[in-house]
Order: structure tokens, then sequence, then C-alpha cells
């Protein structure tokens, strides 16, 4: 994670945020209090803004809110303790592939994810919102889409690290 901030002289401070899944949050705090979130593509560069993705504009209240909302100060999840009491071992998770993974443009059958790890791919959410459920040997990783995948513990572990390093 990188973070930088500048101050914008009549107009406020700038945030910016370089997310490890290699995307990029803008905000700029303006001196009338208003809040503007910029969610921007990653560039071609790494590090490098790509295309706005979406613009929200808070007023003081609003991002208070929101503040404490992502800051867990009104909800602290507990969706793993839950997941793994209601199906008795067998997780199910929501992995995202990551710019830098090896995986990227590999496929599943290049990687035998089911002989390698044991785990199993029940679908994937492309970045432009594509969904395919259970995805053959032939699909191939793409950098920001994410897979829906189950097994157990140890199981995800090792895919978490064959699509990451492209091997166990």
């Amino acid at each position: 994670m990188h973070f930088k901030e500048t101050d914008l002289p009549g107009i406020g401070r700038k945030y910016w945020l370089h997310t490890r899944s290699g995307e990029h949050l803008v905000i700029v705090i303006h001196n009338d209090e208003r809040r503007d979130l910029f969610h921007m593509e990653s560039g071609d560069v790494p590090g490098e803004l790509g295309d706005m993705v979406s613009l929200v504009t808070l007023d003081d209240e609003e991002a208070r809110a929101v503040a404490a909302i992502v800051g867990g100060i009104t909800y602290k999840p507990k969706f793993q303790d839950e997941r793994e009491v209601m199906l008795e071992g067998l997780l199910i998770e929501w992995l995202r592939i990551e710019p830098h993974s090896k995986s990227v443009g590999m496929t599943i059958g290049e990687l035998d994810i089911r002989q390698a790890t044991g785990a199993v791919i029940l679908a994937v959410v492309e970045k432009n919102r594509e969904k395919q459920f259970n995805p053959g040997p032939n699909y191939a990783f793409a950098s920001g889409s994410t897979i829906v995948v189950a097994g157990e513990r140890d199981q995800i572990r090792q895919l978490k690290r064959l699509l990451s390093d492209g091997r166990l």
C-alpha cells in the first residue's frame, strides 16, 4: 500500500492511496468540508493513474458516517467463523487476482489447480462484472478478476500461493 498527501492551495488537501489490488483511491477534502472520492484504474505503468471508474461527493456528515462504517466502528464482521461452522470445515472464499500475480494469463489447466491443491474454482467474476460458473481448464486468469473457490483451509492456502507465485 502506498499513500501520499498533498496540499491544494485554495482548495484543500488531496490524499492518494495505491491499494494492494493495484487500484487507486484519490480523496480531495475541500476547504468547504466537501469530500470527493475518486476510484481510479491502474495506468499502464505501475503506480500510474488510469481512467476514473467512479466519483462520489460527500458532505461532512456523510463523510464521517462512511468513515465510521469503513473503520469498523459500527460493525465488526465475523463472517469467517460463521462460514466454517455452517459448512463444517469446507471454506468458500472470494479471491482477487492481483495485477502482480504470476497466474495472470495462465489457465486453470496449466496450473493443474484441482490436482495441485485439491481446491475447486466454482465461479469467476471478471473486472467488467461478466460471470462464468464452473470455468473449465481453458479459462485464463485475468488481473482484477475475482474467483470463488471451495476447499479446506490448507487447500485454499495452497491455491493462494499457486495463484500468487504461479507454482507451489
